[in-house]
C-alpha cells in the first residue's frame, strides 16, 4: 500500500501563518518556519523579527530581487516592509530576551509531550549549532513548532520524552505537522486538525506520546 500523501513544507507555513495573531511581533527560525512570512497577508500587520537586527520584514526575495545585504538570520534574502527598522543584534537580542516577542516559530528535531524542545543537534552527528532557539525558545511568550511528523526513517519526533540535547524545557505550546496540528496542555496533547485524508488513529500510529481528541477534532483547511 502506497504511504499516505504528507503536506507540503509550505502547507504547514501557510497553516502556522493561519494561526498568528494581528498585530504579533514574531521570530521566525532558520529552515521551514522561514517560509511563513510568504504566506502572512501584509493586512495581519504582523511584525515579523529577525535576531540578526531587523524589526519588520515581509516576503522573500524574488529571483529578480537581488539585495544580498538584506537577509534574515539565516542568511535567506526577505524583504522590507513600510516602518522596517535595522539594529544591531544586541539590540535584536533584547527584544528576545525582554519577553518582547508574541510568538517565535521554530523547527523541531524532537518534541515531547510536556512541551520540551530538542532542535539543535543529533547526538549520532555529534554536531550541532544553537544559534539563538534558546533565547527565543525562552523568551516568546507562545512557541511553535513547524516540523516534519517523523524522520526521513519514519520514526516518531513527537515523544513521551526527548532523547537528543533539549533546546528549552516545557516551552512549545502548538506542533505543526505534514499530517497534524497539536496543542500542548498540562495534561498532554491534544489532537486538533489532522491533515487531509489522515484519521486520528494514523496520527497516533506515527506518535509516541499518546494524543487525546479535541471535541472539534477535524481537517486542516487552506484558504
Amino acid at each position: 500500500m502506497p504511504e499516505k500523501e504528507r503536506l507540503l513544507r509550505e502547507m504547514i507555513a501557510m497553516r502556522v501563518a493561519a494561526e498568528l495573531p494581528v498585530g504579533a511581533y514574531v521570530n521566525l527560525g532558520i529552515g521551514m518556519p522561514n517560509l511563513v512570512a510568504d504566506f502572512t497577508p501584509p493586512e495581519k500587520e504582523v511584525i515579523f523579527h529577525a535576531e540578526n537586527g531587523i524589526l519588520g520584514f515581509g516576503r522573500s526575495q524574488q529571483m529578480t530581487e537581488h539585495i544580498p545585504d538584506l537577509a534574515n538570520a539565516g542568511g535567506q534574502p526577505v524583504t522590507f516592509i513600510p516602518g522596517s527598522y535595522v539594529m544591531d543584534s544586541a539590540q535584536a537580542f533584547a527584544i528576545v530576551r525582554g519577553g518582547h516577542l508574541d510568538v517565535g516559530v521554530l523547527g523541531g528535531l524532537q518534541v515531547a509531550e510536556n512541551g520540551d524542545l530538542a532542535n539543535y543537534m543529533r547526538p549520532e552527528r555529534k554536531v550541532g549549532s544553537i544559534g539563538g532557539a534558546a533565547d527565543i525558545a525562552a523568551g516568546a511568550r507562545r512557541l511553535f513548532v513547524a516540523m516534519e511528523h517523523t524522520t526521513t526513517d519514519g520514526r516518531p519526533k513527537i515523544l513521551r520524552s526527548c532523547t537528543y540535547p533539549l533546546t528549552a524545557v516545557g516551552v512549545v505550546k502548538m506542533i505543526f505537522t505534514d499530517v497534524a496540528v497539536i496543542r500542548v496542555e498540562p495534561d498532554g496533547l491534544l489532537l486538533l486538525e489532522t491533515a487531509p485524508g489522515w484519521t486520528p488513529a494514523e496520527v497516533q500510529a506515527i506518535t509516541e506520546a499518546p494524543l487525546r481528541l479535541s471535541p472539534d477534532l477535524h481537517e486542516m483547511t487552506f484558504a
